[in-house]
C-alpha cells in the first residue's frame, strides 16, 4: 500500500516533466492524432462505399461484400460499386456514402488520359504511382503498418531482451559470462545480409519478417537492464527479502524491475524509430513485404527509378521524416521524464 502510494506522486511528476517539454508533449499528440486515423484507413481511402442506402435497406460494403444481383444487376461476382452501371442502378432507389479518398491502396485508376506515373490532380491528390495507383491512400495504408510493424518490434524483442537482461544481472557468473560472449557473436551477425539470403528461400510477409528482426533486435535493452540488475542485487533491501525466503522470480519482478523498467521506457521511442526505418529499408531494396503492400520503403523506389514523378519520392520522404521526426522528439521527452537528475526541478 505505500508503495502505491508514493507511485503515483512519483508518476505525477514524471508526467508533469513530460509535458514542460513542449515539443515532446505536442510531438505525442500529433503523432497519435495521425496514428489513430491510420488505423481507420478503410473509412478514409477505399474503392467501397461505407454505406449503401438501396431500397431502404442499408449495406456496408467495407464490411461485407454483397455481389451485383442484390442491387439489381446481373452477375453472381462482387459488385464493382465504382462501375457507373452498379452505379446507376444503386442511386435509382437509394445512394452511396462514399469515403474521403475513393480508392484503397491496390486500386489502379484506369481514368487517367496521360501515362503513369501520374502528376497530382484534383482526382489522385498526390498523384498516382507507376502502375497507376493513389499514392495518398498507399502513403495512409503504409504509414500504418510501418508504425504497427515497429510497435510490435518493439515490445516483443523489449520483453525478450529485459528477460535475459534481467537473468544475467542477476544470476552472474558463468551464466552472465556466457551471455555476453553469445550476444557479442550474435550482434556481429549481418542482419540486412541474413535477410537479403533468407528471401531467396522463403517470400517474406509481414509476419516473417517480424520474426527475422525479432531473432535480432532483442538485444537493444541486454545491456541497460543487466546493468540496473547487477547494481541491485547487492542492495540491502534485495539481501533481506533472500533471507526472508522470497523466491528470486518475485524479487526480480516486484522489487528489482522497476527500477531497469525506467531506462528502458527510455529508449523505447528510439527502438521504435529504429523497427521503422529497417522495414522502410528493406522494401526500398525489394526484401520487405510481399509485392502490392503499401510500402513507404517501396514508394521511395518507385521514387528513386522515376526521377521524372518527383511527387512519388517526396511524399514518402515527407511522410518519413514526420514519423521519425516525432519519434524523436518523443523519446527525448521521455528521456527527460525519467531522468534522475531532472527529480528536484
Amino acid at each position: 500500500m505505500q508503495n502505491s502510494k508514493t507511485a503515483n506522486p512519483l508518476n505525477q511528476a514524471r508526467w508533469q516533466r513530460f509535458k514542460a517539454n513542449k515539443r515532446g508533449f505536442w510531438s505525442l499528440c500529433i503523432f497519435m492524432v495521425l496514428f489513430t486515423l491510420s488505423l481507420f484507413a478503410e473509412l478514409i481511402a477505399n474503392d467501397k462505399p461505407i454505406l449503401v442506402d438501396y431500397d431502404g435497406v442499408w449495406y456496408f460494403p467495407i464490411v461485407t461484400q454483397y455481389s451485383e444481383t442484390i442491387f439489381g444487376g446481373e452477375f453472381e461476382t462482387e459488385a464493382d460499386y465504382t462501375d457507373p452501371y452498379v452505379a446507376g442502378l444503386i442511386e435509382n432507389k437509394g445512394y452511396m456514402v462514399w469515403p474521403l479518398i475513393r480508392f484503397s491502396y491496390s486500386t489502379i485508376n484506369y481514368d487517367i488520359a496521360g501515362s503513369v506515373p501520374s502528376a497530382p490532380d484534383n482526382v489522385n491528390w498526390l498523384g498516382t504511382d507507376d502502375k497507376g495507383r493513389d499514392v495518398l491512400a498507399r502513403v495512409i495504408y503504409g504509414f500504418r503498418i510501418s508504425v504497427l510493424f515497429g510497435l510490435i518490434l518493439t515490445l516483443v524483442s523489449s520483453v525478450i531482451g529485459v528477460i535475459v537482461g534481467a537473468t544475467q544481472g542477476y544470476y552472474g557468473g558463468w551464466l552472465d559470462l556466457f551471455g555476453q560472449r553469445f550476444i557479442e557473436v550474435w550482434s556481429g551477425m549481418p542482419t540486412l545480409f541474413l535477410l537479403i539470403i533468407l528471401s531467396s528461400f522463403v517470400e517474406p510477409n509481414f509476419w516473417w519478417l517480424l520474426g527475422i528482426m525479432v531473432l535480432f533486435s532483442w538485444m537493444s535493452l541486454v545491456g541497460v537492464v543487466r546493468a540496473e540488475f547487477l547494481r541491485c542485487r547487492n542492495f540491502d533491501y534485495v539481501k533481506a527479502a533472500l533471507s526472508m525466503g522470497v523466491s528470486d522470480s518475485r524479487i526480480m519482478r516486484r522489487h528489482m524491475l522497476p527500477n531497469a523498467m525506467v531506462a528502458s521506457l527510455t529508449m523505447m521511442p528510439f527502438i521504435l524509430s529504429g523497427s521503422v526505418t529497417t522495414l522502410t529499408s528493406l522494401d526500398f531494396l525489394g526484401f520487405g513485404l510481399p509485392v502490392g503492400s503499401p510500402s513507404l520503403g517501396e514508394l521511395l523506389a518507385q521514387g528513386k527509378a522515376n526521377l521524372q514523378a518527383p511527387w512519388l519520392g517526396f511524399s514518402a520522404f515527407l511522410v518519413l521524416s514526420i514519423m521519425l521526426t516525432l519519434l524523436v522528439f518523443i523519446g527525448e521527452a521521455v528521456r527527460d521524464a525519467f531522468d534522475p537528475h531532472h527529480q528536484g526541478r
